[in-house]
């Protein structure tokens, strides 16, 4: 059970790569894969959502051809 706890967190962690056309796209898509990890790993949901919507928008702003 312990690893399949770490291999959903993982393929929820890189949906955060998946980035939308604006940034509020952006927001929502990272915040429930941060969402989902959270749920995962026995964390806040409330933070991962926080969290994985930030990094989500950092990072496809700073990083648009990527996207």
């Amino acid at each position: 059970m312990q690893i399949t706890k770490w291999v959903v967190g993982a393929v929820c962690a890189l949906t955060l790569a998946a980035c939308g056309d604006t940034a509020l796209e952006q927001g929502v898509i990272g915040a429930g894969a941060g969402a989902g990890t959270a749920i995962v790993l026995d964390g806040n949901p409330v933070s991962g959502a926080v969290i994985g919507g930030a990094a989500n928008v950092l990072y496809c702003q700073s990083n648009p051809g990527r996207c």
